[in-house]
């Protein structure tokens, strides 16, 4: 596998602590991005108004790019939502982009129906100990939400080491959900998100989303889609060496 290509994960920049290093070893350059609010950001959740304001710093990094450099962007679970956001603006810099367990949306809808209908499939029961903020009203999506420890245990890090288990407790944040934001069809077009080359690399025994990447794979079928088994939601730290190589798979194939 050639090296120096250039990699730009999203959307919590800890958690990609093992393949930054894992790549960087081998030659590539790798970025992790934290968007507002999230990881070590220095803005509170109440700093955020928007999506914008959100996905500002992954915005602002692709804006610095070099014109003639394409990057290989990944975004795991919603963050799938921030990279698709790049892709509309950036898609010239882009030459595939990896969703990881992801929210992919479509271009016949709003990303804002997307994030509706996980809610709808999702059980208030199987939510555990997470908590949700309804700023807009009990009637309206929620507009915050913070994972609870029990449901970090039982599910997002059920295969995980227990010292990443500690470390997601520490770093855990309240995250905006955004959806008015994404309600807006006219958010992504064929002409820029829909010429970017997408990649979905479905997570095995993932109790978040598994049934639901089946159905955005059906909605909109990638170029391509990857398979880890028994790696759960967060493969980047249960699976990092298999994600890796996945990864590097895909940007040799697309990554020109």
């Amino acid at each position: 596998m050639e090296s120096g290509k250039r990699f730009v994960f999203v959307h919590g920049a800890w958690c990609w602590y093992k393949l930054v290093n894992i790549l960087k070893l081998v030659g590539h350059q790798v970025t992790a991005l934290d968007l507002g609010a999230c990881g070590v950001d220095m803005k509170q959740l109440d700093e955020i108004s928007s999506i914008s304001d959100h996905v500002h710093p992954q915005m602002e990094f692709m804006d610095s790019l070099p014109r003639d450099k394409k990057v290989v962007l990944v975004g795991p679970s919603y963050g799938g939502l921030c990279i698709s956001l790049a892709m509309e603006n950036f898609p010239k810099k882009i030459s595939v982009a990896i969703f990881v367990s992801a929210y992919m949306p479509h271009l016949y809808s709003s990303p804002g129906t997307l994030i509706q209908q996980v809610f709808r499939r999702t059980s208030t029961e199987s939510l555990m100990d997470c908590h949700f903020t309804f700023a807009n009203g009990l009637e309206n999506p929620p507009t915050s939400a913070i994972f609870g420890r029990e449901y970090l245990k039982a599910k997002l890090y059920k295969h995980c080491k227990p010292e990443d288990l500690e470390l997601a407790k520490k770093l855990i944040r309240p995250t905006g959900l955004f959806v008015e934001d994404f309600a807006n069809d006219s958010l992504l077009t064929e002409m820029k998100f829909g010429s970017v080359n997408r990649v979905f690399a479905v997570c095995k025994e993932d109790e978040v989303m598994e049934e639901f990447q089946e159905f955005m794979i059906r909605k909109s079928p990638p170029k391509e889609v990857k398979v880890i088994k028994e790696c759960g939601h967060t493969v980047m730290l249960s699976k990092p060496k298999e994600l890796c190589l996945c990864i590097k798979e895909i940007a040799h194939k697309y990554g020109k």
